[in-house]
């Protein structure tokens, strides 16, 4: 699962015991080098979804991370791109990728910003969130959008239960479960916390017209099913 310079698995399980914070701090070195980080392939295939629909002037990378989503700003938006995220760590690493990026340190669930950007995206952070949370994510995105402005993200489409995938994101969403019940600080990482309709009505409840467009590039499953989807939700007014 890790190349050799990525983290050790002592290194793993102190981040694990750590908060999403500090473990995030401990792992920004070698995120890069984990399968957590977004795959290239959703990079690239959503860059060529929005090019298609751009181009956008200002660009907001919600949760950046080592900033695998300003990659995406940078190809399909004119304008200045801002990375939020709340780790140093990660902050920091994606700084050395994105020098001409301009970065902020802010809890997402309080975004910071009002009718600023034209284009949000976010990659690979959905799962942080407790559902009860992603109200407050979603009104703070559609705050910090201009009128017309879009925020895109990809989804993807959940794995059959016939699969051996499925039975490790339960598993893993299991033993996530247990660690927080009994361990302090919780660490926050679901994968089947994330259902696309689920999504769809959060987005629409914070204001949003919510739509959805397959990642063609992904493929699709055998009963026809894409892989992957992008959600795109419009700020109307």
């Amino acid at each position: 699962m890790f190349s050799s310079r990525g983290p050790s698995l002592r290194e793993l399980t102190v981040q694990a015991l750590s908060s999403v914070e500090r473990g995030y701090d401990l792992l920004a070195p070698k995120f890069d080098h984990t399968p957590f980080r977004t795959p290239d392939g959703i990079i690239d295939a959503t860059a060529e979804t929005l090019a298609g629909l751009g181009p956008f002037g200002t660009g907001l990378d919600v949760c950046c991370g080592t900033g695998a989503g300003l990659t995406v700003l940078r190809e399909v938006c004119r304008g200045p791109i801002t990375g939020v995220d709340f780790s140093a760590g990660m902050l920091a690493q994606a700084r050395r990728h994105h020098p001409q990026a301009t970065f902020v340190r802010a809890d997402v669930r309080a975004l910071p910003f009002d009718r600023s950007f034209d284009l949000a995206v976010s990659f690979g952070a959905l799962g942080h969130f407790l559902p009860s949370e992603r109200p407050a994510l979603f009104e703070g995105v559609h705050r910090a959008l201009r009128p017309g402005g879009l925020f895109a993200f990809a989804i993807g489409e959940p794995p059959p239960v016939t699969s051996i995938a499925h039975w490790m994101l339960l598993g893993f969403d299991g033993v996530m479960r247990v660690r927080n019940a009994v361990w302090r600080p919780p660490f926050v990482m679901y994968y089947r916390t994330t259902p696309i309709r689920a999504l769809e009505k959060d987005l629409t409840a914070a204001g949003f017209t919510v739509g959805t467009q397959p990642l063609a590039a992904l493929g699709r499953r055998r009963d026809g099913t894409p892989n992957c989807w992008l959600v795109l939700a419009r700020r109307s007014r």
